[in-house]
């Protein structure tokens, strides 16, 4: 069992998926690797809407996976986000994650590609 701000998980795996878990944390991990601009970050997640993406983010500025730097030495203002120390741990997940997904990809016939303009 662990705690975390006194909510309970009841297995490593859960705990995991308290960092990760959601329809949108994992494709916003895997796409601050590299540091991104918010402008940047929204254009490469632009199925998010703004609000889901900017709660996402919150959360997991929260939880200690990212950092939010703000520059406003000059306008216009200018705000990145990048992994911290302990998010950079989940980079061979998220690695895991994506391949798996290719593999299913290319084995499930109900998984169909589709491209977006």
């Amino acid at each position: 069992m662990y705690n975390i701000d006194d909510k309970q998980y009841p297995c490593n795996t859960s705990l995991t998926m308290k960092y990760i878990g959601g329809k949108w944390k994992a494709t916003i991990l895997i796409h601050l690797i590299k540091k991104k601009r918010y402008s940047e970050l929204r254009k490469a997640c632009y199925v998010i809407t703004e609000r889901t993406l900017s709660l996402q983010l919150k959360e997991m500025e929260a939880d200690g996976l990212i950092t939010r730097t703000v520059y406003t030495n000059k306008p216009p203002l200018k705000v990145e986000y990048e992994l911290t120390d302990f998010g950079k741990t989940l980079i061979p997940l998220l690695h895991s994650i994506a391949e798996w997904g290719n593999e299913a990809a290319k084995t499930n016939k109900r998984i169909t590609m589709v491209e977006y303009e």
